[in-house]
């Protein structure tokens, strides 16, 4: 060991050698761990000395200057340079007198005296105190800098087309007694308290920030521009019903408008005004708004949004199908947590389906608007989308539907009182003090006084419901709108038709179901009205058994048609006559026309009749994407477009959808239900439309068809007593005539124009009394241009003149 180290010194002797190693020691600074440099020995002196001294807080200690004592050496960290990347030229070591510029930069908060510090004026840290005035106030503690505020609308109420839907001189209303404004709300402890105030918490708001004095709310001026007068009614209407106005526990209401009238414009301007302004002036009435609506909607209403109010005006959340459900429940869950600031789109619109089924990343949420498009899905309380929907946070909430009664008085009540809960009491309630009374006194067997008290009992209800119920005809759009020409066309049954339904009544099955000892009705019923459209439609080999012996020699089964694209218009009445509408429509106009049926084989036999006579033609119905309908529509709609005929289903595409491309349409089979058909009747003659629109509803003559229109007959005229208060609303039938439905008439002009008695025909069918100038339906058709035609369509089917009316500008 000695020879190596001596090769190292070369040879010094040994003292020197010892020396020359604790030299090295000293100052090898790569070689020495950190840890270990400064540190003294267990056994030395030094470090004996300082351990018998007492303990002293680092807080309190005084300089080693002041005593004399050498300076410590300190090593000097380079903050700037933490990767350690430059040199240290001063060997990594300073003295005391370098610590003033570190203490600048890095401040060292020492422990101060307490009786001291309380004494002292309370000051806020601040980074650069050298920058702070004392002039000034303070600002407040952890909150951003306030500004000045005036009190002043979001528009100006003296301005041209200013709409004031909020007048604090007119609508204020009187100060509350003085104990009754001294109760102060509680602030409840189950609910969160997160984002509230410490006011807020406490249940002192007013007391801290104090009443602010009330300003106008106008509606936005580039949507007042554009809305109609009786629009603008609608939205003073919903802004006075939703805000309570009309009476402060009950903020909902009713839109019953009929189609065509704007109903969605009226809901965008009034969710526009509560997002935006409210009495008092920079806040806002709600922060998030729910749209339901059927799924083929979802894309119309984003659509609406942006041609109303404009591009990147608002971003609203559409649901449209396209992310999977894990994606779906995140974007829910992050629109349920935004607040304040962080709403980013306050708008979601959503179908019915995927409401109900993501309810409960919703459930907790507070939602200040929903409105219910095409509302009349909500009429049964006991289903899980209106259980779904009640179930929700929601202050106000808006019902759009063109029908408000469909079927009967229950369903009206679900829809007020899923507007409003409580307000027409609990369901028992309204069926013994409204409901029977008013279905008594319609009865045409009724007494006098069932009758007397029915009309009480109708009274009393209008007189409650009113206040939340606006409803206008779509007579209004006569000022707006072109003519439009209504016609019911009573089509005789071929003589295929004639014998197939003379043999399904008389059969076995039907007489057992007539006795009631059948159990399936419906089954029934939905076979004669697909007989009405077409044989195709059925399976005779299947349906109606044994009536092979009725089949005309060019009649093919259904199993033998294959792909046959041949359709026999001789064999239904009505296909008869819509052949000849569409070629003649075809040949002498430029106008396009819509096929509504309930059933998608009908839309079947559509489509072989417009490829066989090779008229372009879109198709609609349940099987299509929702994505791809507002698509279809649109180039439908397109006026250089090539496509003449649209054929739409009336379950997919009857609500909501805009055709005014056509300007006529043919409702080919009535539904039980006369909303559906109202909404299927309304898709051409609304908001666009150019031209004179005529719509034609066919009717088999005498058959279950008749019976079913009479029934919605019966259905609009209860309507009307509740919702339109018209007067003098005839009792056409009884019930028991309703239950006439497996009768067949084929030798009559019109089953309905005799039911309804029409006074204003002799018993030959002459007219006593002359109508208002109209076309006729033979001269609306336009189909018949020699005598030889006349003959030879007039055994295929008869008018009435039970419904047929024109309405013209005013």
């Amino acid at each position: 060991m000695f020879t190596t180290r001596a090769t190292v010194t070369g040879f010094l002797p040994l003292p020197l050698l010892i020396r020359t190693k604790f030299i090295s020691l000293e100052h090898d600074k790569e070689n020495i761990h950190p840890a270990k440099a400064g540190r003294l020995s267990v056994n030395s002196p030094a470090a004996i000395d300082r351990l018998i001294k007492p303990f002293k807080c680092p807080g309190s200690a005084n300089s080693r200057k002041s005593k004399g004592e050498p300076a410590r050496k300190r090593r000097k960290v380079n903050y700037a340079e933490v990767d350690g990347g430059a040199e240290d030229t001063s060997g990594g070591f300073t003295l005391d007198e370098d610590s003033v510029t570190l203490k600048d930069r890095f401040p060292i908060f020492k422990v101060k005296d307490k009786e001291t510090t309380f004494r002292a004026r309370f000051s806020i840290p601040l980074i650069n105190k050298n920058a702070f005035d004392p002039s000034r106030p303070a600002p407040s503690l952890g909150m951003r800098l306030g500004h000045g505020f005036v009190n002043k609308p979001l528009h100006d109420p003296s301005g041209e087309f200013a709409i004031v839907l909020y007048d604090p001189t007119i609508d204020e209303k009187p100060e509350e007694n003085a104990t009754d404004k001294q109760e102060e709300e509680k602030p409840k402890l189950d609910t969160p308290l997160m984002h509230k105030s410490l006011a807020e918490i406490l249940g002192i708001k007013k007391q801290v920030e104090g009443e602010r004095p009330k300003v106008p709310v106008v509606i936005d001026p580039r949507l007042a521009k554009v809305l109609r007068p009786h629009q603008v009614e609608g939205v003073k209407f919903l802004y006075r019903c939703t805000t309570g106005l009309v009476d402060e526990k009950a903020k909902g209401c009713i839109m019953a408008d009929e189609m065509g009238l704007g109903k969605t414009l009226q809901c965008i301007t009034l969710m526009w005004t509560l997002l935006k302004q409210s009495p008092e002036a920079g806040k806002s009435t709600i922060q998030k708004c729910v749209i339901a609506c059927p799924a083929s909607l979802v894309k119309n209403w984003a659509n609406e949004l942006v041609k109303w109010l404009g591009e990147g005006a608002i971003n609203p959340f559409a649901i449209d199908g396209k992310a999977t459900k894990e994606e779906l429940t995140m974007q829910l869950k992050q629109w349920a947590m935004a607040t304040g600031r962080g709403i980013a789109r306050p708008v979601l619109i959503v179908s019915y389906e995927s409401l109900r089924l993501n309810i409960e990343e919703l459930k907790d949420v507070k939602i200040g608007l929903m409105l219910c498009d095409e509302g009349h899905r909500l009429k049964n309380s006991e289903s899980e989308t209106y259980m779904a929907l009640t179930g929700l946070n929601v202050d106000r909430r808006v019902i759009l539907s063109g029908t408000p009664i469909q079927n009967d008085l229950t369903e009206y009540y679900a829809l007020l009182d899923f507007a409003n809960p409580g307000y027409l009491g609990t369901k028992a309630d309204f069926r013994k003090k409204f409901e029977l009374p008013i279905l008594r006194g319609r009865d045409a067997a009724g007494s006098d006084a069932d009758k007397k008290k029915g009309e009480e009992a109708n009274a009393e209800l209008g007189s409650l419901v009113k206040k939340f119920i606006i409803r206008r005809t779509n007579d209004i759009l006569s000022k707006y709108l072109p003519v439009k020409y209504e016609h019911v066309v009573f089509c005789n049954l071929a003589p295929f038709q004639k014998d197939l339904y003379n043999h399904f009544i008389q059969s076995p099955d039907i007489k057992s179901l007539l006795r009631g000892k059948g159990s399936q009705p419906l089954k029934a019923i939905g076979i004669l009205k697909k007989l009405c459209n077409h044989p195709d439609l059925l399976d005779l080999e299947k349906d109606l058994p044994g009536s092979e012996k009725y089949w005309p020699d060019d009649y093919v089964p259904k199993e033998a048609r294959g792909r046959d694209r041949d359709v026999k218009s001789w064999h239904s009445g009505k296909f008869s006559v819509l052949e000849r509408m569409l070629a003649r429509i075809r040949q002498d106009t430029n106008d396009k026309i819509v096929l509504i049926s309930n059933y998608t084989q009908t839309l079947d036999v559509f489509e072989k009749l417009c490829r066989a006579r090779n008229y372009g033609c879109l198709r609609l119905d349940g099987t299509m994407n929702v994505n791809k309908r507002q698509k279809l529509v649109d180039k439908f709609n397109d006026p250089n477009g090539e496509e003449f005929v649209f054929l739409l289903s009336s379950k997919a595409g009857g609500c909501g959808i805009n055709l005014i491309g056509a300007n006529r349409l043919v409702l080919f089979d009535p539904d039980w239900n006369p909303a559906a058909d109202q909404q299927a009747l309304a898709r051409v003659w609304r908001d666009g439309q150019k031209k004179d629109c005529f719509v034609y509803r066919f009717m088999g003559t005498g058959t279950i068809e008749e019976k079913i229109f009479q029934r919605q007959s019966h259905k609009q005229a209860l309507s009307s007593t509740v919702v339109d208060s018209a007067e003098d609303v005839e009792r056409h039938f009884t019930l028991d005539s309703l239950r006439e439905l497996f009768q067949f008439k084929p030798d009559t002009t019109s089953d309905t124009h005799d039911t309804f008695k029409c006074k204003r025909c002799k018993p030959d069918g002459t007219q006593q009394i002359k109508r208002q100038p109209c076309f006729t339906v033979t001269q609306a058709l336009g189909i018949i241009s020699s005598t030889l035609e006349r003959r030879a369509l007039s055994a295929r089917f008869k008018t009435s003149c039970s419904d047929k009316r024109r309405r013209k500008r005013q």
